[in-house]
């Protein structure tokens, strides 16, 4: 799946909120680098950590909810 559409599935999940999708790919991609294994078949040893975390988001793998 091409970017552009991962990231307007991703934006979906959160509401079209980039602010939020932005936070919670960059806190996912932490807990992958710090070693958090992927919620779906990507390697991060190939690919990056913030791509898997778009396309978990994506797939809806990762709750997100907007807390204040």
């Amino acid at each position: 799946m091409k970017i552009e559409k991962l990231t307007a599935k991703a934006l979906e999940r959160v509401d079209f909120d980039r602010y939020l999708l932005a936070v919670s790919v960059g806190k996912r991609a932490n807990e992958l680098a710090n070693g958090a294994a992927p919620l779906v078949d990507m390697d991060p040893k190939i690919d990056k950590f913030t791509d898997i975390a778009l396309v978990e988001i994506a797939e809806g793998k990762i709750a997100i909810s907007c807390e204040g």
